[in-house]
């Protein structure tokens, strides 16, 4: 199970448990729920509010209706553990992620990952104009319409000057996306650097690095196929995608995307020396796996670039 996975079985648990009269009122149903990864300390790996969202519905106490989910929910297949903390709050620990399952979900396109409405037309200061293009798309991606006006995002300060003429469209744009839209953004001198202590070149190296293997395999004689893979890191990165899109809609807050795409990048870099043969070595099955595995984060890593309005070269 993934973690979009989780959000869609959540809503069936609160479905099912009005259907069969544990919970009261139709109007207890949510369309959405918003599933989130636990913070540092935290229960479990993915936690959810769903019980204070329908409680009032529901005409019971969020710590009843947690009960009443977290009794459906914990026969799951993939769901592991469900724990109930505070007065409410459903916590999830999920059973790993299958390499299999990931990979063919981007292939097939069930992954979100370009934007699909063309960039809203909004005129005005550099900084409100992009964080508005950007929640557009990613509001797109999510079937959710838009709502171009965005209150109390902090323009680049004058001090700055023409950004884009300093650093160049994708970099300024980076640097104005990945913080909070109420924050002033910065652009520190790592910001052009060609190396690790830029986030903005590791996202879009990461995606080169992808690319290249997927030409090197194709010299070597072998291509990418779907196989299971030893890479937690990389694979819990990959599945929390479209729970990272999700929230980065609700909140219209594409700083977290741009934060999440620094993970994958830097999931991939480390995964990266894995892919290919070593000196003598034959490609094998699990060479073809790595190599789908890498492949489909160079994907989610171009049409998470593409969202925020910035490009993915493949090669650097």
């Amino acid at each position: 199970m993934t973690p979009a996975d989780l959000s869609r079985c959540v809503v069936r648990a609160v479905r099912c448990a009005v259907e069969d009269g544990e919970l009261s009122g139709e109007g207890a149903v949510p369309q959405r729920v918003v599933v989130e990864r636990t913070r540092p300390g935290g229960v479990g790996e993915y936690a959810t509010p769903v019980a204070f969202q329908i409680a009032k519905s529901a005409g019971r106490r969020p710590a009843e209706v947690a009960d009443v989910l977290a009794r459906r929910l914990a026969g799951e297949p993939g769901i592991e553990r469900v724990e109930i903390t505070g007065a409410g709050f459903l916590n999830f620990v999920l059973a790993p992620a299958s390499a299999v399952r990931i990979v063919g979900a981007v292939r097939a396109g069930r992954y979100p990952l370009r934007g699909l409405a063309a960039d809203v037309a909004v005129s005005g200061e550099l900084r409100a104009r992009l964080v508005r293009q950007a929640v557009a798309r990613i509001e797109a991606v999510q079937g959710l319409p838009s709502l171009p006006y965005i209150p109390n995002i902090a323009p680049v300060a004058q001090r700055d000057g023409d950004v884009v003429a300093r650093y160049g469209a994708g970099a300024a744009a980076w640097a104005v996306l990945a913080v909070p839209a109420r924050e002033t953004p910065a652009f520190p001198a790592t910001l052009l650097l060609q190396g690790e202590a830029s986030e903005f070149f590791r996202v879009r190296y990461a995606h080169d690095r992808a690319c290249a293997l997927v030409r090197n395999a194709a010299r070597l004689g072998f291509h990418p196929e779907a196989g299971e893979v030893d890479a937690p890191a990389l694979l819990r990165v990959l599945a929390d995608h479209p729970l990272v899109l999700e929230a980065a809609a609700h909140h219209r807050a594409p700083e977290r995307l741009a934060r999440h795409l620094v993970e994958l990048a830097d999931a991939l870099l480390d995964f990266q020396y894995r892919v290919l043969p070593q000196g003598d070595e034959k490609p094998s099955a699990a060479h073809r796996a790595r190599l789908a595995l890498a492949e489909a984060a160079g994907t989610v890593l171009a049409g998470g670039l593409s969202l925020l309005g910035i490009d993915a070269p493949t090669r650097l």
